[in-house]
């Protein structure tokens, strides 16, 4: 059979086509030959509904938070709807110091207004500081009996494996409750691991932290808050592997490739939560984007978290 040039480089692009993009294979009657597709159909752009993916997977987000201002949190719960996120665990970080239980009381009490008010929406996390005993174990009953979930992001003021946290996490423990901390770990250079500079907090908690504290209590649940917050992503994974009782949330800003995947392969598929700390798109993005299944993805998006939370007498139906 003779093949001219064009019939000859028509076919080898219509095959290549084929085997790239699966273009023509399916739902085609086999008596169709390449001819039958014409050089312009085979390399124009296909149609790619992504908000059909986006909708497609139940999400909860388990680590977003309220601010001081008036469209707080309209703006939110806006970024949510349109993302399909069915509830977020929202809180007001305690970005201050030194944490007084008037301080955190009044975070708290922000929340709690927020989520009687947006009850299908929002699910409260409160703050709390064991530099105060006996004020944040009173805090965690006042918070519960107002329908409260868990701690929200608990923050810098003592670390999470301090001697002072131990009666806290033992009370969370009891009510099976995620105990969820910032976080922070900067980037190695050559497999140098960075000290911390004078712009951390020096109560910072570090991956280091979260494993000694996740040994001495193997059956608390912990979340270690933000991998995609521009961290050392890499050295969390490796260190919490052997830790089934630390979980990642993978929220924040930065979109490292493989990220995600990386975190499956060392982690597994069951200890990710999808987070946003209120960088919705980019948190949602992140983990379409990502070479898993769909199974995996709605782990990651809503079952993992949701499982939790069920032990505690809470979850989402």
């Amino acid at each position: 059979m003779n093949y001219n040039r064009r019939k000859f480089v028509s076919r080898s692009a219509a095959g290549a086509a084929g085997l790239v993009f699966g273009y023509g294979l399916k739902g085609v009657a086999s008596d169709r030959t390449c001819d039958d597709f014409s050089e312009e159909s085979l390399f124009k752009p296909q149609k790619f509904d992504l908000m059909k993916e986006v909708m497609k997977f139940r999400k909860i987000d388990a680590h977003a938070h309220i601010y001081w201002t008036e469209d707080s949190p309209g703006t939110q719960l806006d970024y949510g709807r349109r993302l399909g996120i069915e509830k977020q665990v929202i809180s007001r970080y305690l970005d201050v110091m030194p944490g007084t239980p008037e301080q955190f009381r009044k975070f708290n009490d922000l929340t709690i207004k927020a989520i009687k008010k947006y009850p299908d929406q929002l699910l409260g996390g409160f703050l709390l500081n064991p530099a105060y005993k006996q004020e944040s174990l009173d805090e965690i009953k006042r918070c519960t009996d107002a329908g409260m979930i868990g701690p929200g992001e608990l923050y810098y003021q003592v670390k999470i494996n301090d001697p002072r946290y131990y009666p806290i996490i033992e009370k969370l423990i009891d009510l099976k409750m995620i105990i969820h901390s910032h976080a922070e770990c900067q980037l190695g250079v050559g497999g140098y691991r960075m000290k911390y500079n004078g712009y951390k907090q020096p109560n910072t908690s570090i991956p280091e932290d979260f494993v000694e504290i996740a040994k001495r209590y193997p059956e608390g649940i912990f979340q270690f808050a933000h991998i995609g917050m521009g961290g050392d992503w890499e050295y969390e994974c490796k260190m919490f592997r052997d830790y089934p009782n630390i979980y990642v949330d993978t929220s924040g800003s930065n979109n490292a490739e493989n990220m995600i995947d990386f975190a499956v392969e060392h982690l597994g598929e069951d200890r990710l939560f999808f987070a946003s700390d209120n960088s919705y798109y980019q948190s949602v993005g992140k983990i379409l984007a990502a070479n898993l299944t769909d199974r995996q993805k709605q782990k990651i998006f809503f079952d993992n978290y949701n499982n939790l939370l069920k032990k505690g007498g809470g979850g989402v139906d």
